[in-house]
C-alpha cells in the first residue's frame, strides 16, 4: 500500500469513528475537508441529518465519480449527493440555523487544538487565506464541537497542544478530538484518551502530543 493510500485509510478511520459518536436524530454540520468523510459512514441503524453551511439540509455521501451533479456540492465545492427530503436554501437561512442554536453537533478540522478546548483552524500568520468561513459561528452555535484532524502536521509537529499558538477560532468550545491515533475527550486541564486507533499506542501518543494526556 502506497503512502497516499495509507494516509487515506487513516483519514477514513477518523470519519467512520466520528460517525459512530453521533446520536440518532442529530442535525450535524460537517466542515470542509476531512470532516466531510463522516457522511460516508453514518450507521444505517440511526438517522442523522447533515447540514452544509452553503445551504443544504439532508446531504448524503460523496457523489459517485460517474454520476456527479455539478450543482450539488458541499461547502468545500466537492460533489455530494442529496437524500430524499433534502432542502436547499440560501446562506442567510443556513447561518440563521447555525447561529440560532439548531445544530446538535459540528465536525471541524484543525490547525491546532488544545487541552482547554480552544481551536485554531482559520489562519497561519503570513499565509494568505480566503477567509475565516463559518467556523466561528459553528463552534458557538452547535451543541457539541468535534474536531477531526491528523495527529501531527505534515512536518511531524504535534497538533494537540497545551495551548494553541495560532490565532483562535474559538475559546473553550471543543468537546471531542478524533485523530489517526485515537479519540480524546477535552477535560479543560488535559485530554482523556477514550479510544485507541489501530495505529495508536501509549508511546506514540505521548511522543506526538504536546498536551496533558490521561490514559485512565
Amino acid at each position: 500500500m502506497g503512502e497516499q493510500a495509507k494516509r487515506q485509510e487513516r483519514r477514513n478511520w477518523i470519519g467512520k469513528t466520528i460517525a459512530s459518536y453521533l446520536h440518532d436524530g442529530d442535525l450535524v454540520n460537517l466542515g470542509i475537508g476531512l470532516p466531510t468523510l463522516v457522511a460516508n459512514y453514518i450507521p444505517p441503524e440511526i438517522e442523522i441529518t447533515i447540514q452544509s453551511e452553503n445551504g443544504i439540509v439532508g446531504m448524503g455521501p460523496a457523489a459517485d465519480p460517474d454520476n456527479i451533479d455539478p450543482d450539488v456540492t458541499n461547502a468545500g465545492g466537492q460533489p455530494m449527493t442529496l437524500l430524499t427530503g433534502a432542502a436547499i436554501f440560501d446562506t442567510a437561512l443556513s447561518f440563521a440555523m447555525i447561529r440560532g442554536g439548531h445544530l446538535d453537533a459540528t465536525v471541524l478540522g484543525a490547525l491546532e487544538v488544545d487541552q482547554e478546548g480552544n481551536l485554531a483552524n482559520w489562519m497561519i500568520p503570513g499565509v494568505w487565506v480566503p477567509g475565516m468561513g463559518g467556523a466561528m459561528d459553528l463552534t458557538v452555535g452547535a451543541g457539541r464541537v468535534i474536531v477531526a484532524t491528523d495527529h501531527v502536521t505534515k512536518r511531524g509537529k504535534p497538533k494537540l497542544l497545551r495551548r494553541c499558538q495560532l490565532p483562535l477560532t474559538a475559546v473553550g468550545e471543543v468537546d471531542l478530538i478524533v485523530t489517526d491515533l485515537g479519540v480524546f475527550k477535552v477535560l479543560g486541564d488535559g485530554l482523556q484518551l477514550i479510544k485507541l486507533s489501530p495505529w495508536g499506542t501509549r508511546e506514540n501518543i505521548l511522543a506526538n502530543t504536546d498536551a496533558e494526556v490521561r490514559f485512565d
